[in-house]
């Protein structure tokens, strides 16, 4: 008898999503066909849009084919019956983590599949415990997800996937939101998981580091395979080295072809992995103390759940002066308190102690002072995805500045302006905020804010989960923003390379014990 084929197998697969409007129904996969082997690690690269998220859902039958079939262990997952076998066979962990956390205790949440399986208490207990120690969120495991940062429930939801030792684990930018140590010890989980396991790891990802230890990187565009091979063959040098190599005189020969192989990465909408400039830096982390602040932090102290048992002291006796005009970075690992202390900064939370000042006024001194504040200080959230809900876009960007209380004729030219200049084009203006794509959402919700032409400007993770191609329009477009509105920039990111790229002066929080 012959041996059964263990592999995830995708044959001519095409696949559109349905839409509202006639003649647009865009095949997201297009007769797409790839066979992953047991064991396998396979890293998958690609521009926003390319279907990359779309095949991840069809791995274990979230989504299925419109034509064409998907196997998992020669199981079809059109066919109703294999499902609950099939996505106990194949664990997927979505881009957002507020999407597949579903307890209100973290221990309860990575147990949530375990008990669906009837599994015994003894060795689900055992099994949580040794999931969260391997993700570095054991000390949390009786926190309340809602309270924890966007990367530590990001580990959270890893650790529930992980937990139920899938044969295949599928990870659709699971690191998009951690700093680079929690990137690093999530990549080496994967690899333990791996060679401890033999699980098969499917990562898709935006950063090229991560693939370099892959056994095979595919690369997407327009739903198909652009690029097939492995890291060397795809990568078979460093932008570091590029760059090094392209000031020597030698080797031209070699450096024509790189060029080459360069310029095929680029034109797909990525990049050569690259190292960062540490020594840069650490050039730009250091203190300021100014005599005319146009943003002072003053002792502030953040405790959420004070005198409770889920007490939590986010932030401790922070002091900050920011200068008008500056690009401020802030950094530091998940948890440390980053996205806590924004929110402070337009009056969103109130410090346990401690004052915060714009221009000299201490904005919650009064509930119109708080108010006010927030057409000064514009914050752009984590998912800024979220802060869209009008009817149209033009609406939603048009949000703020009507609430100003400007002219119609001025609101309208903020729009019209501002969309612009984020690259949104006029007839997206007019189309629902939920019907455009993850990009332009994005742009269209920093639109919103941009039109009430804040002096200040905090971004948190603005290019999270964005490919190279993204990333670098929305540093651009930061940047042009700061240069025509001489505003004040405030970065939360766990990307280094663009806090070094963008910012003129870094702030390193750190986690107190």
């Amino acid at each position: 008898m012959a041996q059964t084929k263990k592999m995830l197998k995708i044959e001519n697969v095409s696949f559109a999503y349905s839409s509202f409007e006639e003649n647009e129904n865009p095949e997201i996969l297009k007769n797409f066909s790839l066979e992953i082997r047991e064991g396998q690690f396979l890293a998958i690269l690609g521009q926003n849009g390319c279907g990359k998220s779309t095949l991840a859902r069809m791995l274990n039958g979230v989504l299925l084919p419109v034509t064409g079939d998907v196997y998992v262990d020669e199981k079809n997952t059109k066919n109703e019956e294999n499902l609950l076998s099939i996505r106990q066979t194949v664990g997927l962990v979505f881009q957002n983590p507020d999407n597949q956390i579903v307890a209100t205790i973290v221990e309860e949440d990575v147990a949530f599949a375990l008990e669906n399986l009837g599994m015994p208490t003894k060795e689900m207990r055992e099994r949580v415990d040794e999931t969260l120690k391997a993700v570095g969120m054991y000390e949390y495991k009786d926190h309340a997800p809602h309270r924890l940062s966007g990367g530590q429930k990001q580990r959270v939801a890893i650790a529930g996937v992980i937990a139920m030792r899938p044969k295949y684990i599928v990870l659709d930018e699971p690191t998009a939101m951690l700093d680079p140590i929690g990137r690093t010890e999530v990549m080496q989980t994967l690899e333990k998981l791996r060679k401890d396991f033999g699980i098969t790891i499917i990562l898709i990802t935006h950063y090229m580091e991560e693939t370099l230890n892959a056994d095979r990187i595919i690369v997407m565009e327009k739903g198909k395979i652009a690029l097939d091979g492995t890291p060397s063959e795809i990568f078979p040098i460093s932008q570091n080295d590029f760059d090094e190599l392209q000031n020597t005189v030698e080797n031209q020969n070699r450096l024509e072809f790189l060029k080459k192989q360069a310029e095929i990465i680029r034109d797909l909408g990525l990049e050569l992995p690259k190292k960062l400039d540490n020594r840069k830096l650490h050039e730009l982390i250091r203190p300021l103390i100014s005599e005319n602040p146009i943003l002072k932090i003053e002792n502030l102290t953040h405790i959420y759940g004070e005198n409770t048992p889920f007490q939590k002291i986010a932030l401790s006796d922070i002091n900050i002066d920011i200068e008008q005009g500056e690009i401020l970075g802030i950094i530091g690992h998940t948890g440390s308190g980053k996205s806590t202390l924004i929110q402070h900064f337009n009056a969103l939370l109130k410090p346990t102690r401690g004052k915060v000042y714009v221009e000299k006024e201490d904005i919650n001194k009064t509930k119109e002072t708080a108010y006010k504040t927030r057409f000064k200080v514009g914050l752009v959230f984590q998912y800024p995805e979220y802060q869209l809900f009008e009817d149209t876009v033009y609406k939603d960007i048009a949000f703020g500045p009507k609430n100003m209380g400007l002219s119609n004729d001025e609101i309208d030219k903020r729009v019209r302006e501002t969309a612009n200049a984020v690259g949104l084009d006029e007839e997206i203006l007019e189309k629902s905020p939920f019907d455009i794509s993850g990009g332009q959402k994005r742009r269209a919700a920093i639109a919103g804010i941009m039109a009430m032409q804040p002096k200040i400007l905090v971004l948190d993770e603005p290019t999270a989960g964005l490919d190279p191609k993204g990333r670098n329009k929305i540093s651009n477009l930061i940047k042009s923003y700061h240069n025509s509105h001489n505003s004040t920039i405030i970065i939360v990111s766990h990307n280094m390379e663009e806090v070094v790229n963008l910012c003129t002066r870094v702030i390193q929080m750190t986690i107190e014990n």
